[in-house]
Formats: C-alpha cells, sequence, structure tokens
C-alpha cells in the first residue's frame, strides 16, 4: 500500500516538473520571437509615426470642425496594429484566426469625409510595416505621404473657395440680385429658389477669389431682408 502512495506521488511530481518545463519551455519560445525590448522600440517608432500622422491631419484638414478625438485614434491606430502584427507574422495559424476574428467585426460609426478613411488607411499600414520590422521602410512611407499630402494642401490653395451664399428678398428685388452677383462673383450657380406668401428665397454657390465682402452688397440691395453667407465643408479651411 505504502509503495502505491509512492508511486503516484512519483508520477505526480514527474508530471508537474514535466508541465513546468513545458510552460517554461512556452514563454521561451515566445520571448525568443518576441522580446520585450523589441516590442517596447517597434511602440516608440508606432507612437513617432502616429503622431506624425495625426499633425498632417490637423494641418492638412478642411472640413468645418476638426475632431481632436479622429487624430488621437489615428496615433492608436498604429500603435494597436503594431503588436499585433509582431504577435502573427511568425505564425500561420494564429495569423488566420486574427483574420477570422476581425471579418466579423463590424464599426457602426459613418466616415462622414473620404479622406478620413485614406488616415485611417494610412495609419493601419504604418502599423503594419512597424510590427513587420521594416523601420526604414516604414520612416520613408509617412515622410513621402507628409509631404505629398502638404503639396496638394498648398496647390489647393490657389483655387477660390466655396460658398453657398442664401437670400431672402421681396420678389422685385430679384433682378438687382442677379445684377450685383454678375458684377462682384464670376463663378457662380442657382442651387434652389423657393417663393412664398412672405418672400422668395435663393441659394447660389459662389467662387470667391478674395475677402470680398458679398454679404454687405447683398444687404445693400432694397427689397433683401437678410443674406448669409455659408462655407462648403469640403472647402472650410482653405
Amino acid at each position: 500500500m505504502q509503495s502505491t502512495f509512492a508511486l503516484l506521488e512519483t508520477l505526480n511530481v514527474g508530471n508537474l516538473v514535466q508541465g513546468n518545463n513545458t510552460i517554461n519551455e512556452y514563454f521561451a519560445a515566445q520571448f525568443a520571437e518576441l522580446t520585450p525590448m523589441n516590442v517596447l522600440v517597434a511602440l516608440i517608432y508606432g507612437l513617432v509615426v502616429g503622431l506624425v500622422i495625426a499633425f498632417v491631419y490637423k494641418k492638412c484638414y478642411r472640413g468645418v470642425l476638426y475632431s481632436p478625438s479622429f487624430a488621437m485614434t489615428l496615433v492608436m491606430l498604429t500603435l494597436i496594429t503594431t503588436p499585433v502584427v509582431m504577435c502573427i507574422k511568425s505564425d500561420i495559424a494564429l495569423s488566420m484566426g486574427m483574420v477570422g476574428a476581425l471579418s466579423i467585426v463590424r464599426f457602426r460609426t459613418a466616415v462622414k469625409d473620404p479622406m478620413d478613411t485614406a488616415y485611417m488607411f494610412w495609419a493601419l499600414t504604418m502599423g503594419i510595416l512597424l510590427g513587420a520590422g521594416m523601420y526604414g521602410i516604414a520612416i520613408t512611407v509617412v515622410l513621402g505621404i507628409s509631404v505629398v499630402l502638404f503639396g496638394m494642401t498648398f496647390i489647393k490653395f490657389t483655387s477660390p473657395n466655396a460658398y453657398l451664399l442664401v437670400i431672402h428678398y421681396d420678389e422685385a428685388a430679384e433682378y438687382d440680385i442677379n445684377q450685383q452677383l454678375r458684377r462682384t462673383v464670376k463663378n457662380r450657380r442657382l442651387r434652389s429658389k423657393t417663393m412664398t406668401r412672405a418672400g422668395a428665397e435663393m441659394t447660389y454657390e459662389v467662387r470667391l477669389d478674395n475677402k470680398q465682402d458679398l454679404v454687405a452688397s447683398m444687404l445693400n440691395i432694397d427689397g433683401v431682408h437678410d443674406a448669409t453667407l455659408v462655407a462648403c465643408q469640403t472647402e472650410a479651411g482653405a
């Protein structure tokens, strides 16, 4: 009886030692491929690259309301993608599982500006390059795209700014309004016209080359009740 208990204790100890060795070997294999120092270096590169992307987004943004949270999201996308790629790049089974898991994720937030989608793909691409250890290529790509975006933004400054001119007026003043627009605005397009018992409303799309006070010139016309100049979303910051 005592020999049986001794044999069981020996087997339990042996299994425990074997289990500990297996765990140690597992972690040793993991850290052989992915050391804490490698992760730290990659995250530092990811932070720098993400901040560059956020800076370019802020300087090149041409919408109405700049969103600091979206700029922070671009930094986080770069930082999050980097360690994920580092983990799956050497394990085919894990990479396939990750692709399957991500395929069922659905994002409900609507992207209003197509350029925001481009910035998100830019951040994800940088995270993939950094996670794969291609630091030189990542730095070259982020600097090259930044120069291109700044160049495109500078070229955009040369085009006239687009606005919507909304005018409420008496019907008798329509002729004077059209004559004033012909004299002051070369690029214009009638978007809508509404007639009511209380008066009329016209909406023009206008492109202005300079800072002329178009609203004041409209209000100087007899029969014009009010005039509003609204910047188009895609041209607000130009």
